[in-house]
């Protein structure tokens, strides 16, 4: 008879030379409450320095959140020394990241996805080669982006079920999304909204008051400050098209700030005065909300000190 506490062959997923313990889980369960089950006799602390040194991957994905919540199906492998898989690039930010999404800040001049002639200097690329260093397979799915020009937070998916449980509820799931700009002139109104029908025409995007065909727009913004003849204000999105702001910020005569496309003919901060500083949105597996801000960037503050 074998120990109450004493774990069978069959409980171990992996050969004692291979670099990890794998555990397949069976029903629903924290991540805590699952290794210390799992690794009958470690102590609470010891299951916390295994997640703290990214020792712990969920679906080949490191995972440092005690309280994630496992599903069944899902693998939990653990590895038998410290990763070095930690992620540093000078464009890119991981914000989040767990079996399922990753959350980022991209700095302006890197372009979210790829595309014909970029293939590398991508958001896109960087996080697939990030993921790929933890398990060959993994790659990330694209959600929605940001333009090239603009900085701040996005997410991406980690799978396919994922990635379309996002985009085929994206109004249900994300509840809030806010950028922060700086236009060209004093904003008349304190708040107010932009309204109109879009049509992309591959250089440039068009705004039309009435309903020529294209993509119905809804831009929400409050402005926060004018000063030295540029106002700091704050969109929110109600639809989300693309360069939906930047073209609705022409359309009321007041161009964000270096954005020679549409309208603008200052450039003081040497890039667009575009930064989507907020995301909150409801996990589309654990249903938990996941709030993310970052701060007003400082170029832009310098820039609405009265002088």
């Amino acid at each position: 008879m074998i120990p109450k506490n004493k774990k069978t062959p069959r409980d171990f997923h992996a050969h004692a030379m291979t670099k990890y313990t794998v555990f397949q889980v069976k029903e629903p369960a924290e991540l805590m409450a699952f290794l210390m089950n799992k690794m009958a006799g470690i102590s609470r602390t010891r299951a916390k320095a295994l997640l703290t040194n990214k020792m712990v991957l969920v679906n080949n994905t490191i995972q440092t959140q005690y309280n994630f919540l496992l599903q069944p199906g899902m693998t939990v492998q653990i590895s038998k020394k410290k990763h070095k898989y930690e992620f540093k690039h000078p464009l890119l930010k991981i914000l989040y990241e767990d079996a399922y999404l990753i959350v980022v800040e991209k700095k302006e001049g890197l372009l979210s996805v790829a595309n014909e002639k970029q293939k590398e200097r991508t958001a896109q690329h960087i996080l697939n080669e990030y993921v790929k260093r933890q398990h060959q397979n993994n790659r990330i799915y694209v959600v929605h982006r940001l333009d090239r020009e603009t900085s701040g937070i996005m997410m991406y998916a980690k799978d396919e079920k994922t990635q379309h449980t996002l985009r085929d509820n994206w109004h249900n799931i994300v509840y809030d999304r806010r950028y922060v700009a700086i236009v060209s002139g004093s904003m008349e109104e304190n708040e107010g909204a932009v309204r109109s029908w879009l049509t992309d025409r591959k250089l440039y995007v068009s705004s039309s008051p009435t309903d020529n065909g294209g993509k119905y727009a809804i831009t929400h913004y409050h402005t926060i400050k004018r000063a030295n003849n540029y106002s700091l204000i704050e969109l929110q999105l109600e639809t989300g098209r693309k360069n939906q702001i930047r073209v609705h910020m022409q359309t009321i005569g007041h161009p964000i700030v270096g954005d020679e496309r549409y309208g603008s003919n200052v450039d003081p901060l040497g890039r667009l005065a575009l930064h989507a500083f907020k995301l909150c949105f409801y996990h589309p597996v654990t249903g938990e909300q996941m709030i993310f801000e970052t701060p007003y960037p400082s170029p832009f503050k310098s820039l609405m000190l009265r002088k």
